[in-house]
């Protein structure tokens, strides 16, 4: 496997935060391998060894991405694929499999998964992958530390200055505090519980209709009029969303 060059620019969470990575494969030589390689990139990394440990490794984690091995002593790589989406359902996934394991691949990406390597393989090349899906996940690289950008919202954090594409939105203290906890995560569902906690601190008494019409509050300045990024997952929570841009 080929050596690691120095990062041209460091990719992050919109919050500026680490990337958190979840590598999932019995061979300790290798997980530990790629571990240091993204380390070397300045991410969070969590191995797992098995599909119950990475199953709730991503739990205890909620990682920006998952490098997945197709083969684990226990259960399948598909299979802890759809227990981390059960969660999680837009944490990209990127397969290894084995070269002549084309039924893998194809099944892996039919599935839901967003890319695959094939081993042996350079530590650069999986890099270089990670890096592309998490940039159309929403990784920010090199940015103000105040500037949060997720698809055309934007927010600066020092001004509370808000836009969507080029018209400015005007957000009261808690529409702005709500929308800020969306925008550090994107793409990740945030329960009522979740926003309650980090928002109001619980100030309503747990009572998660008050999310309910913050949310609904944020719809009518963010969304009307334009393609939705707040999406409501029933029964789960909220997600925010950058829009897909047509192929």
């Amino acid at each position: 496997m080929k050596g690691m060059t120095t990062p041209s620019d460091t990719l992050t969470r919109p919050d500026g935060s680490p990337l958190r990575v979840l590598v999932v494969d019995d061979e300790q030589m290798l997980a530990d391998l790629l571990a240091s390689a993204l380390r070397y990139e300045g991410w969070e990394v969590t191995t797992a060894g098995t599909g119950i440990g990475a199953v709730k490794a991503a739990q205890e984690t909620w990682p920006d991405v998952v490098v997945l091995d197709m083969m684990l002593p226990d259960f399948d790589g598909l299979e802890v694929m759809r227990r981390i989406h059960g969660r999680d359902p837009n944490v990209p996934v990127l397969f290894l499999t084995a070269k002549d394991a084309v039924e893998d691949r194809v099944a892996g990406l039919t599935a839901g998964g967003d890319d695959y390597v094939t081993k042996p393989f350079s530590l650069e090349e999986v890099v270089a992958r990670l890096r592309a899906l998490l940039r159309r996940a929403g990784a920010t690289s090199d940015q103000r530390a105040s500037l949060l950008e997720v698809g055309d919202l934007r927010m600066d954090e020092d001004s509370h200055e808000v836009w969507r594409g080029r018209d400015e939105i005007h957000l009261t203290a808690t529409e702005f505090e709500l929308l800020r906890f969306l925008m550090r995560n994107p793409r990740r569902v945030l329960s009522k519980a979740q926003i309650l906690d980090r928002v109001w601190n619980y100030d309503f008494g747990g009572q998660a209709n008050i999310v309910e019409l913050y949310i609904s509050y944020l719809r009518r300045k963010i969304d009307r009029g334009r393609e939705p990024m707040i999406h409501t997952m029933r029964g789960v929570g909220y997600v925010l969303k950058p829009v897909q841009k047509p192929a």
